[in-house]
């Protein structure tokens, strides 16, 4: 039978998945329903899902589902996992993990302990451009050196102003948080665990979220420098991950275009390279595969919660937490 998707939480990482799961095989996931509390919301639903019930509260909508995707702003999130956890289902959740670090460490414990089924959305896990970089990495060496930049013309990003109330503030936002911690995970895979050397971060008066971050880190005993600031850039979003290893240079740039340095023609993409707009749709398919075998209790390499907890550990000693 076809695994059956709950969402909490409908906004732009909640309809980003609820579309993906619409033209998904029906055969192995369908979305069944959806919670939000915002009037908004349930006319958003109307439109792309007619016949998708917005429920009335979180947890019809875990007795509705076998997998529960949590994409709630992040002080919600160990809640509406916990209560999937407790009738029995599987969570899948967007991060961090919550807004108080010792809260997702006592979390992941517990859901270790009890062998929760759930993992984290870090879609890079999914991402045909970063096993393109792995394809690569095996042949280049050993890696003695990676740089992470981020640049972004404002913070939110365009398409984020309706989550400004949250996204744009200290305690929960930050592009640290959202965007980083992507890189991160990714940096973590590919390297091994990270510790903080050094790092600033720089915050506007008031409440408001990072404006700049610097740091050194240590990946696997690889140095990582990562730099980021908000009106750098002119572009909604800029990135680069790049890693010197013995053999040469590769990058993982603007999410989604794997390149290659080679010394005749600077950097090349791969030849199915893609922009994120067109990536993203293969992304969420593997994710959601994945989520389907996590529900059924098969092999998958979703990021888990004990890897996005590592992520949100390195996250809070960057900002200063």
């Amino acid at each position: 039978m076809a695994v059956a998707l709950g969402i909490v939480g409908f906004g732009i990482m909640g309809e980003r998945l609820l579309r993906a799961a619409l033209h998904h095989d029906p055969a192995v996931l369908r979305p069944v329903a959806v919670w939000d509390p915002s009037p908004s919301a349930a006319a958003r639903l109307a439109e792309i899902a007619p016949a998708l019930p917005m429920l009335g509260s979180a947890a019809e909508v875990v007795a509705a589902s076998d997998v529960l995707y949590v994409a709630s702003p992040p002080s919600s999130h160990i809640a509406h996992a916990e209560a999937a956890f407790a009738a029995g289902k599987a969570a899948f959740l967007e991060k961090p993990l919550a807004a108080d670090l010792a809260e997702a460490r006592r979390f992941v414990a517990a859901a270790e302990a009890q062998g929760a089924r759930a993992a984290v959305n870090f879609p890079m896990a999914s991402s045909p451009a970063v096993a393109q970089l792995s394809a690569w990495r095996r042949t280049m060496g050993a890696p003695r050196a990676l740089s992470i930049h981020l640049a972004f013309a404002t913070w939110p990003r365009g398409w984020q102003q309706g989550a400004a109330g949250w996204l744009a503030k200290r305690a929960e936002g930050g592009f640290t948080r959202e965007v980083l911690s992507h890189f991160l995970f990714l940096t973590r895979r590919q390297l091994g665990p990270i510790s903080v050397v050094s790092r600033d971060a720089t915050f506007p008066p008031g409440d408001g979220s990072e404006t700049a971050i610097r740091a050194t880190l240590s990946a696997g005993g690889v140095p990582v420098e990562v730099t980021g600031g908000v009106g750098t850039t002119q572009a909604d979003d800029h990135n680069e991950w790049r890693l010197e290893s013995e053999g040469g240079q590769v990058r993982l740039r603007d999410w989604s275009f794997a390149e290659k340095l080679a010394v005749d023609i600077g950097w090349h993409a791969a030849p199915d390279a893609l922009p994120n707009e067109r990536m993203r749709p293969l992304v969420l398919k593997g994710q959601l595969d994945k989520v389907a075998a996590l529900t059924r209790g098969q092999p998958q390499d979703l990021a888990t919660l004990r890897e996005a907890l590592e992520v949100q550990e390195v996250v809070e000693a960057i900002l200063g937490g």
